[in-house]
Order: structure tokens, then sequence, then C-alpha cells
């Protein structure tokens, strides 16, 4: 007995790409599809409002330490300093910072961590629901599909690949911000 007879009970010779799943399985996998590209949105908003001031105390963050745990990982603590004149408030920092920045801030709610306000936070802050944009650019040209719509087709595509290069650009844009 070799090798391939071995495997040969678990192959089937169904030709990828030639059955689609039932109406089941395709409601399932399109409410999977919308679910991973509307959570971005949703788990953003907290860092939205922090970068615009809505919640959390503003004050100046000062990045006191940073130690390196090891594959590129960076563990940062920081002092942070209310606006209103109160104590200073160790905080652990964002990973990407060097000791010895300062920059404005706000203080979560929690009180456990700063993250950068104002333009640079809330460019950062809009990397997570690019990231759902870039997931949901196609998902009308799906919808079509499925659906056996072929009017529209062309538009949807072209459409999402607009949706879906203007939110790569915002992802590299967050990221870009949130690093330097």
């Amino acid at each position: 007995m070799d090798l391939s007879e071995a495997f040969e009970g678990l192959t089937t010779t169904v030709t990828p790409g030639r059955r689609m799943p039932g109406k089941i399985g395709m409601g399932i996998l399109l409410i999977c599809w919308l679910t991973l590209g509307v959570l971005p949105f949703v788990v953003a908003v907290p860092d939205f409002q922090l970068a615009t001031g809505k919640i959390g105390t503003p004050g100046t963050l000062t990045v006191v330490s940073c130690v390196s745990l090891g594959q590129g990982r960076y563990d940062c603590k920081g002092r942070f300093v209310p606006d209103s004149g109160g104590d200073a408030v160790p905080v652990a920092a964002s990973p990407d910072s060097e000791a010895g920045d300062v920059t404005r801030a706000q203080l979560t709610p929690e009180g456990d961590r700063a993250l950068p306000s104002g333009t640079k936070g809330v460019l950062r802050a809009m990397t997570l629901p690019a990231t759902g944009l870039v997931v949901l650019a196609f998902l009308p040209y799906v919808l079509l599909y499925v659906f056996k719509v072929r009017r529209g087709r062309r538009t949807a595509v072209i459409a999402g690949s607009v949706v879906a290069t203007l939110s790569l650009v915002l992802i590299v844009i967050g990221l870009v911000a949130a690093s330097s």
C-alpha cells in the first residue's frame, strides 16, 4: 500500500467553484461577512470618543519607560498629568511610544491608560473602521451575484475597488499617524 492509496477515500471529485452553498449556508456566510465588516466600527467607538475628548480626562502624557518584550513588542509606561492640575497618574502608554515622548492625550475612564488625542488620535482610531470598510467593499457585488442579478455587477466591482483602495489609504495614514 503506497501513500496515495491511503488518502484515496478522503479525496472527492467535486470541481472547485462549481457548487454554491444552499440558501441557509449562503445566509450564514453573508451574515458572518456583514458582522465581520460592521464589528470594527462598533469596537472603535470608545477610541473615537477618547480621541475627540467626549470621554476621559484631557492632559499630557510623558512616556517614562519602554521595555522590550521580544519579537518587536514593547510595554511602555507613562505619567499622565491632567489639565485640571491634579496629581500625576501612572498609566500604560502606547507600545509604539519611546521613552521621553510628550504628547497630548486622554486618560481612559478606567484610569489605566492614556491614548493620543486630537488629530493624531482620530487618525489612529480611524484604522479599525477602515479595515471594516475593506471587508464590506465588495459585499454589494456578492449580494448581486448570490441573487443572480446581472445588472449593476460591474458598477458594484468598480465601487468596491474604489472603496477598498480609499480604505487601504486610510489604514496606512492611521498607522503612520499612530507611529509618529
